[in-house]
């Protein structure tokens, strides 16, 4: 049986997965894709288009395995969609950030320092 901690850290990964299958992909045989397209508009598809909007509610199942007590599920449930959110930013890619010219961050300085001169 699970520690507290091993409980909290094992719903954590749970949600996140979940959360991100549900949101960011297609799914066995493109099940999320057809599911994601019958909410359409709906306030279930807006859901489903927001990872962290969604994360809230995969978290509270989760919460009630990970809570030692009954009355810590409900903090247990943010901490969980928290954590999962914090997840995501951590593993999401994102394009190199670039200055004013386009040139990747610092290295404009870096050119200017060493004395290169620009192309």
């Amino acid at each position: 049986m699970l520690r507290p901690p091993g409980r909290f850290a094992l719903a954590t990964l749970a949600t996140w997965r979940l959360t991100h299958l549900l949101a960011e992909e297609d799914g066995p045989a493109d099940a999320v894709v057809r599911l994601r397209a019958r909410a359409g508009e709906s306030w279930v598809g807006g859901l489903m288009d927001c990872f962290y909007c969604l994360s809230v509610w995969v978290a509270a199942p989760f919460a009630l395995y990970a809570a030692r007590r009954r009355r810590e599920a409900p903090l247990t449930w943010l901490a969980l969609s928290g954590a999962a959110c914090l997840l995501e930013q951590a593993t999401r890619e994102r394009p190199a950030p670039t200055d004013e010219k386009g040139d990747p961050d610092g290295m404009r300085m870096w050119r200017e320092a060493a004395g290169v001169e620009e192309r």
